[in-house]
């Protein structure tokens, strides 16, 4: 006998499992970015390819055209229908300027990638013709930083080249880009223009200027064969005196000839030496300087005690509130100097020593430049947060002021006008 076949039991979904189920499959977006996003992209990139040769001018003449062809229609104005025709005929007419490729031998050469503030940057533009035609004249473009300066090149015959020197002014301190080298290839109107780059770039860093400050040595903690701290110490190389002998002395330091002599047990007392390391702080607060120039002059005169020291064979650190500057040689250091601009979402001169506290605790000289807006009680406040021991200098760049040395606490503050008065200055100081 058979048994009866039993109902088939429904199955429950539950709410979850069919979030669950959703989640799981494919979103409409997921399916978007997977089929169909790249297969637009490309197109994308062609169509804003080609709507970047239209200039200004260009557009308008679209406008004016799409504009006359409609209302022509509409309203069934011949004038306006004729206007529509003569605008479709002009930009059929420039867009055949845009047909065809120049293709030029470029060699960009400046005869110095780094100049100081003032001089100028001497390079030589090359173009060759390395095709098979004689190529028409046109106009090479080679931006200069934000300047677009336009070169004229005639027609140039087969295998034929064309030099051209230039001198790029240098006003103020920056690095700047000069290039890619192109072309402009457009119609006579300028209703379209195609721009094609033949070179890379090339940097050009304008240098800040520096002074010799001659031997600043004298002042500067030696390393273990220069002068001593006036701190004592148990146990270093510098001899200092002699002391009757205390528990938990080192026995080696012992002066066997003087205890011998005394009856007392006489030990060798030290005075402590220190490595020399100098850093030099830099504020890039804009708030703190009354106007670029003085920040100018402060760049400059990190600049020089940096490079300076460098030259002493000091151990350098060169500071900001964000930015640590590379102190190997000189070269990078004015490369970043070169570059290095204000900004008024940095912390102020305060909290720059603090961190000059956490990165440089064994300082032996700091030297804080500013502006002219940081008073003198928070430049003894900044004094206060750097390391103990280290002798401190804080350079106020105020531009046309008289050199001024004064005492803040610890600190000695110099009122700095000029970049010439320096020299002189930092010998007092450190003397």
């Amino acid at each position: 006998m058979t048994a009866a076949a039993e109902p088939a039991t429904p199955t429950l979904v539950r709410r979850g499992d069919r979030g669950a189920r959703a989640a799981s499959s494919p979103t409409l977006r997921a399916r978007y970015e997977a089929s169909v996003a790249p297969t637009l992209a490309p197109v994308a990139r062609q169509v804003a390819r080609v709507l970047g040769v239209v200039t200004p001018l260009g557009w308008g003449v679209i406008t004016v055209t799409l504009v006359a062809t409609v209302a022509g229609a509409t309203l069934g104005w011949w004038e306006l229908t004729t206007l529509a025709l003569c605008g479709a005929a002009l930009l059929m007419v420039c867009a055949v300027f845009l047909v065809g490729r120049t293709q030029y031998d470029v060699a960009l050469d400046l005869t110095r990638e780094r100049v100081v503030v003032g001089e100028r940057a001497v390079g030589n533009l090359t173009l060759g013709n390395p095709g098979t035609r004689p190529i028409l004249p046109a106009r090479v473009i080679m931006p200069v930083g934000h300047a677009r300066p336009v070169f004229e090149v005639p027609r140039l015959a087969v295998g034929a080249t064309h030099e051209d020197l230039f001198a790029i002014p240098t006003t103020r301190r920056a690095v700047l880009t000069v290039g890619p080298v192109s072309a402009v290839r457009g119609d006579p109107l300028g209703v379209f223009e195609r721009t094609q780059a033949w070179s890379e770039p090339v940097e050009l860093f304008v240098h800040p200027h520096t002074v010799g400050l001659g031997g600043m040595s004298a002042g500067f903690l030696r390393d273990l064969e220069g002068l001593p701290t006036r701190d004592l110490s148990p146990d270093d190389v510098s001899f200092h005196a002699l002391r009757e002998y205390a528990p938990g002395d080192d026995r080696r330091h012992v002066h066997w000839r003087s205890t011998a002599r005394t009856g007392t047990l006489m030990v060798r007392q030290f005075e402590d030496t220190r490595r020399s390391h100098i850093v030099v702080t830099l504020s890039r607060n804009a708030a703190e300087y009354a106007d670029p120039e003085e920040f100018e002059l402060a760049v400059s005169a990190a600049g020089s005690i940096a490079i300076q020291a460098m030259r002493d064979d000091r151990q350098v650190s060169v500071l900001s509130q964000d930015l640590t500057l590379p102190t190997v040689t000189g070269r990078p250091l004015l490369d970043a100097l070169s570059g290095i601009e204000t900004a008024h979402a940095v912390p102020s001169t305060t909290e720059l020593a603090a961190r000059v506290k956490v990165e440089a605790l064994q300082a032996s000289i700091v030297v804080m430049l500013t502006g002219s807006r940081v008073s003198a009680p928070t430049l003894r406040a900044a004094a206060t947060t750097l390391p103990g021991g280290a002798r401190v200098l804080g350079v106020s760049c105020t531009l046309g002021a008289a050199a001024e040395l004064r005492r803040l606490g610890d600190a000695t503050v110099l009122t700095l006008g000029a970049l010439s008065d320096l020299p002189v200055a930092l010998r007092r100081v450190l003397s």
